[in-house]
């Protein structure tokens, strides 16, 4: 960016549209955005319809969020230039009003794409309409946006899985998007189940099928408006704003350490020293702010990719991790446990097989036993069940590494003024992580499991017993 224009003074004005804003980072990127460019223009917000509310109530549910606690507080004036746009990224047309999308085409200068899905076992059927079809019907929306800057397409680092080194660099996919989107709708169930692994392969699942997918389709629109591609590694809960350790679902290592400390995982197939690229949700909005200003002001012809990864600058492995949070869970523990914390990694599958026969199966069914003979109803066996299946996803990305490439990421710092790059930190290198590990306990229990703080004392007591 030019050094006479600061971030704030970038988005002053700038009318602002987000796809997935009721999402983990969406939250917290519209909070930053707010909070941050006082002068910011409107933010629109695609919010699927609910049924018995209207737009009013389904604002005030989303401002309502604890994100938002800070803003209420600070600038609660700002929460008024959030606009609702009624729809859905599944739907033709996203299923919104004429006058919305008026209003969207005339209006826009900046889009952050952030709406997908990130479960990794949804079916090829469902990962492609969400994050193939619905990221084609916000591009060709794009194309008719009349004052569009710059348009922001979160990805992953985990897009090439197959790769040990992601550079930032647009990857071929093997297959052209519009053929993939048109077989899943006309092949029925039963064929498409046959042929997903051989369809996504050497992907691990169809997050990172479609996310490679994707990032080809955002390809071809290269040229037609600044396009900016973002790609975070794992996401996790926030260093510092808007709270230290705000954390709201228990995907990836969040339910992994909500999982260890109450006592259901025991096991985990996972190599202690392989490194672990977290990156907190703060620092990946941060970077995707300057991301966008920095494409707009620029007005690169080709796509600018961007690896918003640790990449070993402040290294973390997956032991030293587990360790620190073993140490705060004593500190910090949840209210309701199954089981004492305890277990560990196991690098052999073997050792891991066996232990999570004596340490998750064997107990889940004694305890449903016991349910059963005193007429209570089980369900140890059903938790253990979905903690497996969750643990199979999750440990691909706990046995292998990965090198992520991150240098644009990098420069982002040294395009922006040093005041900028303390409003909009990205430096990874601030991060303590055992105090990161304590404040993660802290958030999930309070922000997850929704245990507030004062019910530390009594989940104390109960820890000792």
């Amino acid at each position: 960016m030019a050094p006479s224009v600061s971030v704030a003074q970038y988005y002053a004005g700038k009318n602002v549209f987000i796809t997935g804003s009721t999402g983990f980072m969406g939250k917290v990127l519209v909070e930053k955005l707010l909070r941050s460019c006082p002068d910011i223009g409107n933010i629109y917000l695609l919010l699927r319809p609910k049924k018995g509310q209207n737009s009013k109530e389904r604002l005030d549910d989303f401002i309502n969020n604890r994100v938002f606690d800070r803003l209420h507080s600070e600038a609660p004036h700002q929460l008024s230039k959030l606009r609702l746009v009624a729809g859905d990224i599944l739907q033709a047309g996203l299923a919104a009003s004429a006058e919305d999308v008026a209003e969207l085409m005339r209006e826009t200068h900046v889009l952050f794409h952030c709406a997908a899905c990130v479960r990794f076992d949804q079916s090829i059927r469902d990962a492609v309409r969400l994050n193939t079809g619905g990221t084609q019907k916000i591009l060709s929306l794009a194309e008719k946006m009349e004052k569009l800057e710059v348009f922001v397409h979160v990805s992953t680092a985990y897009c090439r899985c197959e790769l040990d080194t992601l550079e930032e660099r647009l990857y071929g996919s093997k297959h052209q998007p519009r053929h993939v989107m048109d077989t899943v709708e006309w092949m029925d169930d039963e064929l498409l189940r046959h042929l997903e692994p051989k369809i996504i392969d050497p992907q691990p699942n169809t997050y990172a099928y479609t996310k490679s997918l994707t990032e080809e389709l955002v390809s071809q629109y290269e040229g037609k408006f600044p396009i900016a591609i973002a790609r975070p590694s794992i996401v996790t809960a926030s260093f510092k704003e808007p709270i230290p350790g705000w954390v709201d679902n228990l995907n990836g290592p969040t339910g992994l350490l909500v999982g260890a400390g109450k006592g259901v995982i025991r096991t985990m197939h996972c190599n202690a020293d392989y490194k672990a690229d977290v990156i907190p949700v703060d620092l990946v909005v941060n970077g995707c702010i300057l991301l966008a200003a920095t494409t707009a002001v620029d007005k690169p012809k080709e796509i600018q990719v961007c690896n918003i990864s640790e990449s070993g600058l402040n290294p973390l492995t997956w032991g030293r991790a587990i360790d620190m949070g073993r140490k705060h869970v004593k500190d910090y523990p949840f209210s309701v446990c199954l089981w004492y914390p305890g277990g560990s990694c196991k690098s052999s599958w073997l050792q891991h097989q066996l232990a999570l026969f004596f340490t998750h199966l064997l107990p889940a069914y004694f305890i449903d036993l016991i349910m059963y003979l005193t007429g209570n109803k089980t369900f140890m066996v059903k938790i253990q069940k979905k903690v497996s299946m969750g643990l199979d996803v999750l440990q691909y990305y706990t046995t292998k590494e990965w090198d992520f490439k991150n240098d644009n990421f990098l420069a982002l710092r040294k395009k922006v003024s040093k005041e900028d790059d303390e409003v909009f930190y990205t430096d990874i290198k601030q991060i303590n992580w055992d105090l990161y590990i304590r404040d993660y306990i802290k958030g999930a229990r309070e922000f997850c499991c929704k245990e507030p703080p004062a019910t530390l004392p009594q989940a104390r007591k109960l820890s000792r017993q």
